[in-house]
Parts: structure tokens; C-alpha cells; sequence
């Protein structure tokens, strides 16, 4: 099974940045739908940080860098996405410890374990309308590939589409968790800011490994425009 190096997991990190930053303005928009507004706001702030104190982010192994980035977000990162996204790098952190390469099994391991961590850090599980849901599919995807073909570029692009079908498929459903709960039934027939977010990382993280990919939702489709 072919490895993934810290050089590209430390590339996929600055896409991550230069994603978010460029969505800031867009996710928030989708979060004032049914939710406060300020999504892509807080998230920009803390990978702002990021991408400026990149250089002196620990690199000696994968642990390292991740366990001080879920520092940043937790530190800079506003509302509950703060929490919810520093718990998730902390937990694929701790997988990581001393490691300068992972296996596409790692990479599995890691996504299911920060799941575990934003589980039971907000309580959301799968249906409540949150960025669970489009990356416990994306996990289910990760585990088959890895037991499977090994194939990473195939891992990814189908992860990819797993979050993306994750905007549609969750479109009508009623929030339970998050800002977007307190609403109500008006948080239906809204898309999930939180799972455009993740699909809009993993649709460009593809664009820069080489393989782009056409968005079928249209908020995914207007953010990687």
C-alpha cells in the first residue's frame, strides 16, 4: 500500500488554509440561512493564523504539526466550530505521534478517531444535520479503499463525491445540533455550511493532487468556482 509523506499531508493543510480563507465570505452566507452568519468567519480566523504561523509550526513528525494546529483552532477558531474542528486534528494527532508517513489504513484510523472525538465533544451523530455528515461516509469510504485496492487517488476522489452527495442528501433534513437546531423547521430545505466546508476541501485537495472533479451540488459548485 502506497504511503502518504508529511510533505503532502503538510500540502493538503496550506489547500485547507487557502480554501477557507478564500470561501470566508460564501460559508458564512450558507451559515446565515438558518444560522448565526459567522462560519466562515470563525473558521477563516483560526486558518488565518495557520497559514501565517506556518513556519513555526512544529514539523520533527505529523503528531507534532497536527497536535499544534488543533492548538491554533482551538484557540482561534470562534463558536463551537472552535472545539468541534481542534478536537478532530488533536484526535488524528494523537494516531500520528512520531510518524513522518501514514498508510491509507492510518489516514482511516485518524478520520475515525477525530469522528469519535467530535461525537462525543458536541453529541451530534449521523442525520443531525452536521459536518458528521459528510465525513462518516468519507470514513466509510477511507476503510473500504484501504482494505481493498490501496488505491489513494481513487480514496479521494470517491471521498469527495461521498461529501458532496452529503450536501443533497441532508438539504431537507432538520438541523439538531449547532446554531441551526434553535430554528427549527426553517433549518430544512438549507445546506449544511459545515458539510459545504468539507466538501469544498476535499473537492480542491483533489484539484491539486491532479484530479478535478465536476461539483454536483450548487453550493459546492459555487465554491470551487
Amino acid at each position: 500500500m502506497a504511503e502518504i509523506s508529511q510533505a503532502q499531508i503538510e500540502r493538503a493543510i496550506r489547500t485547507t488554509c487557502a480554501t477557507v480563507l478564500k470561501n470566508e465570505l460564501y460559508f458564512s452566507d450558507l451559515d446565515g440561512l438558518a444560522g448565526d452568519g459567522d462560519f466562515g468567519t470563525s473558521l477563516a480566523t483560526g486558518f488565518r493564523v495557520i497559514d501565517k504561523d506556518w513556519d513555526e509550526i512544529p514539523k520533527t513528525d505529523i503528531g507534532a504539526m497536527l497536535l499544534k494546529i488543533s492548538m491554533l483552532v482551538s484557540k482561534h477558531v470562534g463558536g463551537s466550530s472552535g472545539p468541534i474542528w481542534g478536537t478532530g486534528f488533536m484526535k488524528a494527532a494523537m494516531l500520528t505521534r512520531g510518524k513522518t508517513a501514514i498508510t491509507l489504513q492510518d489516514l482511516a484510523d485518524m478520520l475515525g478517531s477525530a469522528i469519535e472525538g467530535i461525537q462525543a465533544r458536541g453529541g451530534a451523530k449521523l442525520g443531525d444535520k452536521t459536518l458528521l455528515d459528510a465525513l462518516i461516509p468519507v470514513h466509510e469510504t477511507l476503510k473500504a479503499h484501504a482494505a481493498g485496492d490501496g488505491d489513494l487517488g481513487a480514496a479521494l476522489c470517491e471521498s469527495a463525491a461521498a461529501a458532496d452527495a452529503a450536501i443533497d442528501e441532508t438539504r431537507t433534513l432538520v438541523a439538531h445540533r449547532g446554531r441551526a437546531s434553535q430554528v427549527g423547521e426553517r433549518s430544512a430545505n438549507t445546506p449544511d455550511p459545515g458539510i459545504v466546508a468539507i466538501a469544498t476541501i476535499l473537492h480542491d485537495w483533489c484539484k491539486d493532487c491532479g484530479f478535478p472533479m465536476e461539483a454536483t451540488a450548487p453550493e459546492l459548485a459555487k465554491a470551487i468556482a
